[in-house]
């Protein structure tokens, strides 16, 4: 029987490489959206994948819609937490609604993506736990105080569920990609993209895909003795 793998934010960009790469390795994929009905559905068309809209944000809608995806599919054995946004600003001209906004997605998001199943896995004595943090979470950004500490704090998440999972075999790991070709990063103005990929030794932008490559090596049932680990994915640009 499939292993049941739940995405956030696996519809579009990074996520959606991700819920493909995992559902070609023969996971049953659940992703989830925050808000366009239309983009999901047309995801769902052309790859088959189940979507489900929630806000990562809301314990409450997290708890529920993970409760209608294992309904559904079945007990979630995989998690990538995914989700996460960006308010860049300055840091004297950041505002608290700046602040707060980045930190309800991208780092309380994570908490209550994996709270939920963690009893579930631990019960099972089996799970994949995999977050998406981020280079700037590594190194800092300017115009991202509140992005890097969400980054940085995903990162502190990881290595404490990887110590209370392990003799449970639940593995907790993070993957950091560095600038990868998405939407968001293709839409900045060609000078600008210029001169982030003068950064990257490696002379390129990253693929979604060489992420998802890197979430399913983790996902894998023979990745288990990994486990509080971080994938740095970033063309060299940043070395731990």
């Amino acid at each position: 029987m499939a292993r049941i793998a739940l995405v956030t934010g696996g519809s579009r960009g990074i996520g959606a490489a991700i819920s493909k790469a995992l559902k070609a390795e023969g996971y049953e994929v659940a992703a989830t959206y925050a808000g366009n009905d239309e983009a999901a559905a047309k995801f769902t068309e052309e790859t088959g994948i189940k979507t489900y809209k929630w806000n990562v944000a809301s314990y409450e809608e997290s708890k529920a819609g993970i409760e209608k995806v294992e309904a559904e599919l079945g007990p979630i054995d995989v998690v990538v937490a995914n989700a996460g946004i960006t308010r860049d600003a300055p840091f004297h001209k950041m505002t608290p609604q700046q602040w707060q906004e980045v930190i309800d997605t991208n780092l309380t998001g994570v908490f209550n993506t994996i709270h939920p199943v963690w009893p579930g896995m631990r019960e099972r004595k089996y799970g994949r736990v995999i977050v998406i943090s981020s280079i700037n979470g590594q190194k800092g950004q300017f115009g991202q105080v509140n992005y890097a500490a969400t980054k940085a704090g995903d990162l502190g998440i990881v290595k404490s569920l990887a110590q209370e999972g392990a003799r449970f075999n639940v593995t907790a790991n993070a993957v950091c990609p560095g600038y990868i070709a998405t939407d968001m990063v293709m839409a900045v103005p060609d000078k600008v993209r210029e001169a982030i990929i003068g950064q990257i030794p490696v002379g390129r932008l990253g693929e979604p895909e060489e992420i998802a490559r890197c979430v399913v090596f983790l996902a894998a049932e023979e990745s288990g003795f990994i486990t509080g680990s971080t994938i740095s994915a970033n063309g060299g640009q940043f070395f731990v």
